[in-house]
């Protein structure tokens, strides 16, 4: 087989800052939003916490055990900067750069440049990367972490590996799924080499088609296994100390329960794993790549001056899938919120196949990822018709500036009232720093705004004056799936499904009045002034002129 012509690489410093400065302008509009949902809940007060008192265990909130290093590199930016959105923001865009050169540098590694630009600028443009690469969380950056870890390994480099995958655990502890995934790809490897080595994967010269040499002595199977390995040290130090310092080592018992303990389940693992792999190749417009990719495949190859156009390596698309695989898995298996954004260590390497993949069969093959761009760039506004997390494209911003002008409003009118309301508004109302108040206001918080929590609240009304509302979850005009009551209750069930009442409902139920409302592309919020029957009967024996 001819070994396919490579294109010139271009000069990493320059790729990153043409990244940075093009996504740092399409982010421009956002960055003064205030903090969001977990951003708002967990990894600006952990970071906030690091910053005043140096301790890597938050005390404004209940330690989730998230291993420290992006609430360090944000409390960093603070430290140098200022702490402001706007500063959390651009800090986040720079690791987001950071993790789009990563997936530039492994299709740049594993197919050529021309792949790399392409898959680079799609996974930009995916609405779940797009709209995490702003927010102040985890997951986005230890997929980065992981793209460079993935590209050492394919390049032999073991320190490197070990690096870049132990910082990767110490950004987000489930990390180490994805050189667990690969070592114990490296194990089967060594043991069955008959099965998982096929003589096709190696050239003539005895080079794996990684462009890594094909070793089976005992130190050459270590020199690939331990760096895949060595990242369980730090993580496991991690724990240790948090261990000490809290008496419980994966998180706090509630945290463990939701996103452990209450997953164990046979039915909802099958659940789980098939929204997984619909995140993994479907999920907001991702299905016209997957789809693209299969239709293309029933193509020839195409041929330029007779010579076939190079795929990936064979071998190198079996570490994808097992990356891929292992996610979709593990994430079924755990995590009591099936979020998008646990599977961005996985999409990029579907998008980089699949891009590939375009290019080798299809003559007019940029225009086809033309059309999957131009898709992604719709998402980010274009709700899809069911349920869906907010932060998985631009909603979050409807989401900030609902509960910006109704807390704004709350504020100005009844500054001394206690609000009656649940998480993440009851943080948002009690912590000015957050950016939606400019002083704290007094909170009586439920857990949401279901028939059964209102009814709750209304036997204690005494306690409040002004109840703020909003929708907890994004409930479409006309939902593709709802109409089945099979699958609600299996959401309820399984997934922590409820609907929220509506403002006029739930005022009727406290025995008050919507005094305002308003309401963005299915989201909403609301605030509820409490009629007590002293103030009516004051008001009747009023004189009227």
């Amino acid at each position: 087989m001819t070994s396919p012509i490579r294109s010139p690489r271009l000069h990493p410093p320059l790729v990153f800052a043409g990244i940075f400065v093009g996504i740092f302008l399409l982010h421009l509009p956002l960055l003064q939003l205030p903090y969001f949902w977990d951003e708002a809940g967990y990894y600006v007060p952990a970071a906030r916490d690091l910053l005043l008192s140096g301790s890597l265990i938050p005390h404004t909130t209940v330690s989730n055990a998230h291993p420290p290093l992006v609430m360090a590199w944000i409390a960093l930016w603070w430290k140098c900067v200022g702490f402001a959105p706007v500063v959390t923001r651009s800090a986040m865009l720079v690791v987001a750069a950071f993790s789009l050169l990563g997936v530039f540098r492994l299709a740049e590694r594993v197919a050529n440049t021309e792949v790399a630009i392409a898959s680079t600028l799609c996974t930009a443009g995916y609405p779940v990367f797009f709209a995490q690469s702003s927010l102040a969380q985890v997951d986005l950056a230890a997929a980065g972490l992981i793209f460079w870890g993935l590209c050492a390994y394919l390049e032999d480099r073991p320190v490197a590996v070990a690096v870049w995958f132990s910082l990767a655990a110490l950004a987000k502890e489930t990390s180490i799924l994805a050189p667990a995934g690969v070592a114990c790809w490296e194990v089967l490897r060594f043991v069955v080499p008959q099965r998982f080595e096929p003589q096709y994967w190696t050239n003539n010269v005895g080079t794996a088609a990684t462009g890594c040499p094909v070793e089976r002595s005992s130190t050459g199977w270590s020199r690939r296994i331990l760096p895949l390995l060595l990242p369980l040290l730090p993580l496991a130090l991690w724990y240790a100390y948090h261990y000490t310092r809290t008496g419980y080592v994966f998180g706090n018992p509630e945290f463990f329960r939701y996103n452990v303990a209450s997953t164990l389940n046979p039915l909802r693992f099958l659940l789980a794993l098939v929204l997984r792999l619909w995140q993994a190749f479907g999920y907001m417009h991702l299905w016209l790549l997957t789809l693209g990719m299969l239709l293309a495949m029933l193509w020839s190859p195409v041929k330029d001056d007779g010579v076939e156009r190079s795929r990936i390596a064979i071998p190198v698309q079996m570490i994808f899938l097992v990356v891929v695989k292992v996610y979709v898995v593990a994430m079924a298996l755990i995590g009591g919120a099936v979020l998008a954004r646990y599977m961005l260590p996985a999409v990029p390497l579907v998008i980089i196949v699949g891009v590939s993949t375009l290019r080798r069969r299809l003559r007019h093959w940029r225009a086809a990822v033309a059309v999957v761009a131009i898709a992604f760039v719709a998402a980010w506004f274009w709700n899809p018709p069911y349920g869906f997390s907010p932060e998985d494209n631009l909603a979050y911003r409807d989401y900030i500036v609902l509960h910006q002008d109704g807390e704004r409003f709350l504020e100005a009118r009844y500054p001394m009232a206690h609000a009656l309301t649940a998480w993440p508004a009851s943080d948002e109302l009690a912590r000015p720093w957050l950016g939606y108040v400019t002083r704290p206001v007094q909170v009586v918080r439920i857990e949401d705004f279901s028939l059964d929590e209102v009814l709750s609240a209304a036997d204690f009304r005494s306690h409040f004056e002004v109840a703020l509302v909003f929708s907890t979850k994004y409930e479409p005009a006309r939902p593709l799936l709802d109409r089945w009551k099979v699958w609600i209750d299996l959401k309820r069930r399984f997934f922590g499904y409820h609907r929220d009442l509506p403002p006029a409902a739930a005022a009727r139920i406290l025995g008050g009045r919507v005094v305002f409302s308003e309401e963005r592309k299915g989201q909403w919020v609301a605030v509820i002034e409490m009629e007590r029957e002293d103030m009516q009967n004051a008001e009747a024996t009023l004189p009227r002129f």
